[in-house]
Parts: C-alpha cells; structure tokens; sequence
C-alpha cells in the first residue's frame, strides 16, 4: 500500500470507528448488553467495571485484525492500527476527560466542555431505555440533547434524573 492509501485506511477506520462506537452503545451495551454497562451508569468506588469487559472484546477483535491482517491483507492491519487510534482517542475522552478516571480536569469552555456536558446528559437517564448522545468524540449541542430528554421523559420513553432539568 502507497502511504496515501495507509494514511486514507486509518483515517478511515478511526471515522468508521465513532458511527461503530455510537451502534454498539446504543444497541449492544443499552440492550443485550446491559448486564455488563449498567454499572458504568450507576454510583459506585471500584476501580474497575463490568463495562470494562467490553473494552477487552473489542480489544480482542482488533488484535485478530492485527493478526490477519499482517498474515493476508495489509489494508486490514492498517485498519486496526485506526481502531487502536480510534481506542486511544476514546479512553482519554470518555474515561480520562469525562469520567475523571485518569486525571481531573474540568473545561470550562470549547469543544471539550460540550463533550462532559454531552456524556453528562446521556447519564442522566436511569435504566437502559431512552437516552442521547451514545457516541463518544462527536457531541451534539447540549441544549438539543436536553430538549430530547424533556421529550423522551413526557413520552415515557426514558426516566430522567430530576437533577437534569430536562
């Protein structure tokens, strides 16, 4: 493969990644799933969660990638090179940025800050029905996603914390 292509692949896997991210949250981890995210949504002082256990499956895809890839198609190893990237991105967004597990810092403006406020108003449900804002690195304006909480609550669709405002 030429860079451009290599460049162009992992570029593209690191994209693919965020719609994949956004489908698995909304329909693996909010649905069958839940067993396993539903600790990721609820107080606790472990270091470690059930939800975890998704970061080693998808992990354990992405080192077959690797595998395969080097052994027969090098478009798929650069594919999950993007993964990994993708991974990277993700765990210091939405575990170290938004929740606070690696460092402690709080924006107070800009992109970083719509992203807390994003993550913040998709835990504002209780339970895995209703919601918003599954995706981990694009965030919609929280004031749009508030609107949709107000609505999916009045529609007895998803049950919102009363802290939210919605």
């Amino acid at each position: 493969m030429s860079w451009l292509e290599v460049i162009l692949t992992v570029l593209a896997a690191v994209l693919f990644m965020e719609g994949w991210a956004w489908f698995a949250h909304k329909y693996i981890m909010h649905g069958f799933g839940w067993a396993w995210h539903r600790d990721h949504h609820e107080p606790h002082d472990n270091v470690l969660e059930k939800n975890d256990l998704f970061a080693v499956v998808f992990g354990t895809i992405n080192a077959a990638m690797y595998i395969y890839g080097a052994l027969y198609w090098d478009a798929l190893w650069w594919f999950a090179v993007g993964i990994t990237l993708y991974g990277v991105i993700y765990t210091l967004i939405h575990d170290g940025l938004v929740h606070q597990r690696y460092f402690r810092w709080v924006p107070k403006k800009g992109y970083a800050k719509r992203l807390v406020q994003a993550h913040k108003l998709h835990h504002a449900t209780i339970g895995k029905e209703g919601g918003v804002s599954f995706g981990f690195v694009f965030a919609r304006d929280p004031q749009v996603l508030k609107a949709e909480l107000k609505e999916q609550r009045e529609n007895g669709i998803a049950v919102v914390r009363d802290s939210v405002g919605a």
